[in-house]
C-alpha cells in the first residue's frame, strides 16, 4: 500500500484525494488536514435541511457532499484526517462493515493512548475517552471497487464554527447543539491543556497504521491524480449531486452514539408547541419547551422541563410525568393535554425511524 503523507491541502482536496484514489483503484494510507476550512455533508443527508449553505457562502466556507455516510461536519486544520483505500477483494482486509471499524480504529486509539488519552473504540463509529467523551467519529463506504475508511484526529474543534454551519430551527437550539457538543465532543487540547505538535500525533498515527499494514510505501499526488481530482470536484460540487435528495431526513443532530438533540413540533388545539431535548441512552436527558399556548401559571413551565428530565421515551411514561405534574402544581393549558407534549417530543424520533 501506498502512504500519502500530503501536509495540508487547500480548499476541498483533503476531501477529494480519497475519492478520487478509491476510483483510480489505487490502495493506500492518506494522512492530510483542510489548509482551510470547509463542511462536509454526509452522502444520506439533505444539505439543503443540514446545513445553512447561505451562511456557508457569506463566510466564504466550501461545502461539499461526501461518498460516505455520517453527518455534516465542520473540518479544519486542527484536525489530522486518516483516509484508507482498499480494494474490496484484499483477502488482508476485513469484509464486514462491522468487523471494519473496530479493526481500523485500532491505530488511531493506540496513538492517543500514546499521548496519555485513555481512548476506547464504541459501536458504531466513535472513539470515545475514559469519561465517554467522543474524540473521534469515523465513516467507511464503498466507491467503485475499493472500500474507504476515514476518521479524524482530533487535535483541537471549534464548537462555535460547527453549531453556525448547521441549520437549526432557531437560535435557542443553536446554543443547545453548542453547550452540548463542548459537554460531549472532546480533543487533545482539552484532554491534555494543550496541543501536541502536528508532526509529532501523524510520526505516531502513520506508525500505528504501520504496524498493522505492513511497510508503506512513501507517495505523492501526480498530475493523474491531481486531473481525477478535479473531475470528481466539478461532480460533487454540482447542484445535481449537492442537493440530490435522500428518503431519510433526520430531524436533530447528532452529537456522539447514544446522545443526540431532536427538535419537536405539534400543532395542538391550544396552540404549537416546541421542543428541543437532548436523548440519552432511550431517555431525556434535558428539554426545553417553548410555543404560542396558554400555559398557567406561566412560572412552571421550567418546572415541566425539569420533571421530564430521566423520562423514558415511551408515550405512556411522558404523559404520566405530564400529568403528575399538572396535578401537584395545579396547571392549566387550555387546548394542550399531556398527550401533545408526548406527540411533540416523540415526533421527530418517529420521523427519523420511518423513511
Amino acid at each position: 500500500m501506498f502512504l500519502f503523507d500530503l501536509g495540508k491541502l487547500p480548499g476541498q482536496q483533503s476531501m477529494l484525494i480519497f475519492h478520487a484514489l478509491a476510483r483510480m483503484g489505487i490502495e493506500a494510507l492518506v494522512v492530510v488536514s483542510p489548509k482551510t476550512p470547509l463542511a462536509s455533508i454526509g452522502y444520506f443527508q439533505d444539505a439543503e435541511q443540514e446545513v445553512d449553505l447561505q451562511y456557508c457562502k457569506e463566510l466564504g466556507i466550501p461545502f461539499m457532499r461526501r461518498e460516505v455516510g455520517g453527518g455534516a461536519t465542520y473540518l479544519d486544520e486542527n484536525q489530522v484526517f486518516y483516509q484508507l483505500i482498499w480494494k474490496k477483494d484484499n483477502p488482508k482486509f476485513p469484509k464486514a462493515i462491522h468487523d471494519i471499524f473496530p479493526w481500523f480504529s485500532e491505530a488511531p486509539v493506540e496513538t492517543y493512548r500514546t499521548f496519555g488519552i485513555q481512548a476506547e473504540y464504541q459501536s458504531i463509529n466513535d472513539i470515545i475517552t475514559k469519561k465517554g467523551r467522543k474524540i473521534a467519529g469515523e465513516g467507511g463506504g464503498n466507491i467503485g471497487d475499493c472500500m474507504v475508511f476515514v476518521g479524524g484526529i482530533l487535535l483541537d474543534f471549534d464548537y462555535q464554527a460547527m453549531s453556525k454551519i448547521l441549520r437549526v430551527p432557531d437560535e435557542k437550539f443553536r446554543d443547545k447543539v453548542y453547550k452540548t457538543m463542548e459537554e460531549n465532543l472532546t480533543t487533545m487540547k482539552k484532554e491534555l491543556g494543550m496541543i501536541p505538535s502536528r508532526e509529532e500525533v501523524v510520526s505516531v498515527l502513520k506508525a500505528k497504521f504501520e504496524k498493522m499494514l505492513g511497510k508503506l510505501e512513501p507517495a505523492s499526488l501526480n498530475s493523474e491524480i491531481l486531473q481525477k481530482m478535479k473531475q470528481i470536484e466539478s461532480w460533487m460540487t454540482s447542484e445535481k449531486f449537492l442537493f440530490k435528495k435522500t428518503p431519510k431526513i433526520p430531524k436533530g443532530v447528532k452529537i456522539r452514539e447514544g446522545v443526540e438533540l431532536f427538535y419537536g413540533l405539534h400543532k395542538a388545539r391550544g396552540g404549537l408547541i416546541r421542543t428541543a431535548e437532548e436523548i440519552s441512552e432511550g431517555r431525556i436527558e434535558e428539554i426545553t419547551i417553548s410555543g404560542d399556548f396558554t400555559f398557567y401559571p406561566k412560572e412552571q413551565l421550567t418546572g415541566l422541563e425539569e420533571s421530564l428530565q430521566k423520562a423514558p421515551l415511551k408515550e405512556e411514561k411522558i404523559i404520566e410525568r405530564v400529568e403528575t405534574f399538572y396535578e401537584e402544581k395545579k396547571v392549566e393549558s387550555p387546548g394542550v393535554e399531556s398527550k401533545d407534549f408526548a406527540q411533540t417530543i416523540l415526533s421527530p424520533l418517529k420521523d427519523s425511524t420511518t423513511g
